[in-house]
């Protein structure tokens, strides 16, 4: 069965939600604590929304020092997946998994919504179970949320083709703000080159299950489920 760690930050509040969305699913997922070392043979690494301490200095940027994250490098750097969330996101970036940015939102308030997203890259680890063009709406819940980077790093990310979600109009008659943060060409969500770690700022887990009224995040879970587990004769020593 795959194994999936879900590391749980002071301040995390979404790590049951995401728990419950890769159990849902069939997955083997399970705790690990930011001041673990390992990530007891992980396949698959979610790093949930919430807020992590150190927070008021710059999203992620004490987090990304905690120990657990040498593993989550390690695993990456393996090819393994990776998964950030909001807060996840900002961690991914602060850890260089990531390039790019989470600053303040352009209107200096804590934005909370529902938006709409178009799936633009499903060759990656989080996105195989959606077809590209596809529209979700997810919410999103942040107070930096701004993705920037340099006008370089911008070029390359649309070149190679690693914008995995973008902020759109809603459809006709809503209200709902685009693009409520004021990221740069619209991003909600990329990748590395290999697609294996994905970061983005809405929520799939909100969205994931009937009961919560929507399943158009379901798809984020359903493809690591399709994930093949790593040999069982595979150390996890140093994980």
């Amino acid at each position: 069965m795959l194994k999936v760690a879900v590391v749980r930050f002071p301040g995390s509040n979404c790590d049951l939600d995401s728990l419950r969305a890769v159990e849902r699913v069939g997955a083997d997922g399970y705790f690990v604590w930011h001041r673990d070392a390992h990530l007891q043979g992980a396949d698959v690494v979610v790093l949930p929304g919430g807020f992590s301490y150190g927070d008021y200095l710059r999203s992620g940027a004490i987090a990304r020092f905690s120990p657990i994250m040498p593993a989550v490098q390690r695993h990456a750097a393996d090819g393994g997946p990776v998964l950030g969330i909001c807060n996840g996101f900002q961690i991914l970036c602060e850890a260089h998994l990531l390039p790019g940015a989470l600053l303040r939102n352009a209107g200096l308030t804590f934005v909370s919504q529902p938006v709409d997203v178009l799936v633009e890259r499903t060759a990656t680890a989080f996105t195989s179970a959606y077809t590209a063009g596809t529209r979700l709406r997810l919410p999103v819940a942040h107070g930096d949320g701004r993705f920037v980077a340099s006008k370089d790093t911008l070029r390359l990310l649309e070149a190679e083709g690693r914008v995995v979600l973008r902020y759109v109009e809603s459809t006709a008659g809503s209200s709902l703000q685009p693009n409520p943060n004021g990221s740069a060409h619209h991003i909600a969500g990329i990748c590395n080159p290999a697609g294996t770690v994905v970061g983005i700022m809405p929520h799939p887990e909100r969205v994931s299950d009937p009961l919560l009224g929507s399943c158009d995040g379901l798809g984020f879970f359903t493809s690591l489920a399709a994930l093949q587990p790593k040999s069982t004769t595979s150390t996890v020593q140093g994980q």
